[in-house]
């Protein structure tokens, strides 16, 4: 009974540090897209934890389609809106204008 107990908590323990792992990796992918497409460092930081904080991982992972020349925010934002999930648009636009307007930190 103790073996299966053990098992149990060692897969539970895999499953919770894959799914964190998996989330984190998503948001640090999400900052590099965002800083190579121009956006300054703070702004990339505030939105990233925007983003991860609101945004599940099915919803990053749509983000990953915007891959390319976003030369600023606008372009970035109307990029966002091609997506079809209203709270990507929504968590997206209302991070980029808090986070460049020092509203959000």
């Amino acid at each position: 009974m103790l073996r299966i107990f053990k098992r149990i908590l060692l897969l539970v323990g895999l499953v919770v540090v894959l799914v964190l792992g998996v989330h984190l990796y998503a948001g640090w992918r999400l900052h590099t897209a965002l800083v190579e497409a121009g956006i300054s460092k703070p702004v990339a930081t505030c939105m990233t934890k925007r983003m991860v904080k609101r945004l599940s991982l099915p919803q990053l992972m749509k983000l990953q389609n915007l891959e390319g020349d976003k030369p600023t925010l606008g372009a970035w934002v109307r990029a966002v809106k091609q997506v079809d999930d209203s709270k990507v648009i929504l968590v997206t636009t209302s991070s980029a204008a808090l986070c460049r307007t020092g509203l959000a930190r």
